[in-house]
This record gives C-alpha cells, structure tokens and sequence, in this order.
C-alpha cells in the first residue's frame, strides 16, 4: 500500500524515458523504461486494494471458450457472433482463434451501447413521469 504512492510521486519528477532505477540489496542500477514503471504504479495500486490483477499481451489470441467467458456468454453464441463478422478471427485449422484486443474493443463497444440505451430509456421515462410520486 505504501508503495503505490511514493512510486507516482516519483514518477511525476522523471524527466528521462529509461530512469535508472537501483536495486538496493546488490545496488545494481538498471535502466527501465518509463511506461514499464507506470505499469508497476497501477499494479501496486489494484493489488494494494486487494484486486486481482492479469497481464496479457496485446497480439495474444484466446480460443473461443476462454472469449465467450470473458465476454460473459456461451460459447454458441460467441460462435455467432465471430461468424455474423462481430469479432474478428482467425482459423488454425478447424478451431478459431480471437486476439484479446478485438474481444475487449467488443466488450467496450457493447457497454457503451448499453448505457446509451439505459440513458434513452431513462429519458422516455422521465418524459413519462414516471419518476413523480
């Protein structure tokens, strides 16, 4: 818990893409990049707040079932959607492979649709009055 902050009070004075950072056992000092302790500062803080964290590449490509459960739906259906061209893939032989990125920018796009409808349901039925007592 004590680390998150110390480490974003430091990193709001680098000025350098690699600081050098020193390992103080061996006191060893090593260049890192900037964006790999930014990384370091947002784990410290979700883990310090007990939440899991998972580092995945970008280009890593799921298979459908582990896509359908981050999704949050079957896999029949996943399969409907990669084949109605709502996700990309693409095919090693007969199985389907889906990269992380296009189910998460999925994932996003179907939250936003959600709140956009929640709003405009929210507004007919204000429009309703149904919110008067």
């Amino acid at each position: 818990m004590e680390s998150y902050p110390a480490l974003v009070a430091l990193l709001e004075e680098i000025n350098s893409d690699y600081p050098e950072i020193e390992i103080e056992e061996t006191q060893e000092r090593i260049k890192v990049p900037i964006n790999a302790l930014r990384l370091l500062a947002k784990i410290l803080k979700e883990t310090s707040q007990g939440n899991p964290i998972s580092i995945v590449p970008v280009a890593t490509e799921m298979t459908t079932q582990a896509a359908a459960e981050m999704i949050g739906c079957s896999r029949p259906h996943l399969v409907k959607l990669l084949e109605r061209g709502e996700i990309e893939f693409t095919k090693v032989g007969r199985q389907r492979r889906i990269k992380y990125e296009d189910v998460m920018t999925y994932k996003k796009q179907q939250k936003a649709a959600q709140r956009k409808l929640l709003a405009e349901i929210m507004k007919e039925d204000e429009a309703s009055n149904l919110y008067d007592s």
